[in-house]
C-alpha cells in the first residue's frame, strides 16, 4: 500500500510517455498469427489467474502472472497484488491461496507463493535482449475474468528502454517506471503481470502498463518489463536476499491515507488515520503534516512507502510531524505487518 499502507496502489493510470527507444535494424523472421498462438500455447498452462481481495473499501482486482517454480512460485505485478489482504492463485482451473513472497516496488515486480502447490509448469523463459522490431508477440492475461478463457492479445515488438508513469488515482502520487520494452497489442485491464511470448514459446516479458482505469490508444500499445530484468529481481526476492530496492515479504503497516501537501508546505498531509494504528497510537491525526520519519524528510506521497519499505514489522520508526495547530512535533511507532 502507498500510504504505509491504508490505500493500495493498484489503480494504474498509465499516461503513455514513450522515450529513447533503441532498437536493433534487423528485420526478423515473421511467424503467422496461428503460429504465433499455437508457441503461446506452451505457455498456457503455465499462466495464474490471479484475483485480490482488498478489505479496506471491499476492493476486488484482477491480474495474471506465470509459475516459475514448481513448487508454485509466481512472478508477476507488485501492483496486481499490493495491499491485497487475500490473494487467489488459479493455475489451470485448480484456486490456490498465495502469499507475497516479496517484492521491488519501484520495478513494479512481485513473486507470490501459491500454497499447497506441487508439480506446476514453469514458463520457458527466453532472453529480452535479442528481441527485434517487428517481431510477433502475444500478451496472455486474465482481462476477461477467471472463468473465461485466457485473453491471447496478438501484436507486434515495437522498442526498448521506454517510460511510462503510473499515477495511484488516489493519492494523485506519481512514479515513472523506466526501461520497458514497448509492442503493439490491445492489452486490457487483468492482462497486468502476464507473459508476453514470442514465437518460440518463451516469455520475453511481464505486461505492466495495464489496469482497471488505463485506457488504451488507438491500435493499441502495450508496455512489458524485459524478463532479463524481472527475473533478476525475482531471484533476488526468491533468495531472501533484501535490499534497498526489494522487499522481502508483505509491507508494513504504519496505518494512514496521505496526499502530496501543496508546494508552500513541507512533507505530506494526512487525511485519514487508521484507528488503532501504529500513527494513531504515535500521536498522528487527521490533517497533520507528516514531514519526516527517521529523519528522512519526506517531499510527495510516494517517498513515505519507499522509506517503510526498507523497515519490517517490530521497527521502531521516528516521526516528525506538524499538527493542526502548527506546532512541530516527534514521536514514535511500532511497525505492524501489512496485507
Amino acid at each position: 500500500m502507498v500510504m504505509g499502507p491504508l490505500l493500495p496502489l493498484r489503480l494504474l493510470l498509465v499516461a503513455l510517455a514513450a522515450m529513447l527507444a533503441l532498437v536493433a535494424p534487423v528485420a526478423p523472421a515473421h511467424a503467422a498469427p496461428t503460429d504465433l498462438l499455437a508457441a503461446s500455447g506452451q505457455v498456457e498452462p503455465s499462466v495464474v489467474r490471479i484475483d485480490t481481495q482488498v478489505d479496506y473499501q471491499g476492493v476486488l482486482g484482477a491480474g495474471t502472472g506465470f509459475v516459475i517454480d514448481p513448487a508454485g512460485q509466481v512472478v508477476t505485478n507488485f501492483h496486481v497484488v499490493q495491499g491485497a489482504d487475500r490473494i487467489t492463485g488459479t493455475v489451470n482451473g485448480r484456486p490456490y491461496p498465495a502469499v507475497l513472497v516479496g517484492y521491488d516496488r519501484k520495478r513494479d515486480v512481485a513473486v507470490i507463493q501459491l500454497q499447497g502447490a506441487g508439480g506446476l509448469p514453469p514458463a520457458n523463459i527466453g532472453d529480452s535482449n535479442v528481441l527485434v522490431p517487428g517481431e510477433p508477440v502475444v500478451a496472455l492475461g486474465n482481462a476477461s475474468g477467471t472463468d473465461s478463457p485466457l485473453t491471447r492479445e496478438v501484436g507486434t515488438f515495437t522498442a526498448f528502454n521506454q517510460t511510462v508513469t503510473a499515477e495511484d488515482s488516489l493519492t494523485g502520487a506519481s512514479d515513472e517506471i523506466t526501461g520497458l520494452i514497448e509492442f503493439a497489442a490491445p492489452v486490457r485491464a487483468g492482462d497486468s503481470g502476464g507473459p508476453v511470448v514470442n514465437s518460440a514459446g518463451q516469455v520475453v516479458g511481464i505486461t505492466t502498463a495495464a489496469s482497471v482505469n488505463f485506457k488504451m490508444g488507438p491500435g493499441g500499445k502495450g508496455f512489458a518489463i524485459p524478463i532479463n530484468d524481472a527475473m533478476a529481481i525475482a531471484n533476488q526476492i526468491r533468495a531472501g536476499a533484501a535490499s534497498d530496492s526489494v522487499h522481502i515479504g508483505p509491507p508494513v503497516l504504519l496505518g494512514v491515507g496521505i496526499r502530496t501537501a501543496p508546494q508552500n508546505e513541507p512533507g505530506v498531509v494526512i487525511h485519514e488515520v487508521l484507528r488503532g494504528g501504529p500513527a494513531e497510537q504515535a500521536g498522528l491525526a487527521n490533517g497533520d503534516l507528516l514531514v519526516a520519519v527517521d529523519g528522512v524528510r519526506l517531499d510527495s506521497s510516494k517517498s513515505l512507502p519507499a522509506v517503510l519499505d526498507r523497515h519490517y514489522a517490530g521497527d521502531v520508526i521516528e516521526l516528525t510531524w506538524i499538527d493542526r495547530s502548527g506546532a512541530t512535533r516527534t514521536g514514535k511507532a511500532v511497525l505492524t505487518p501489512g496485507p
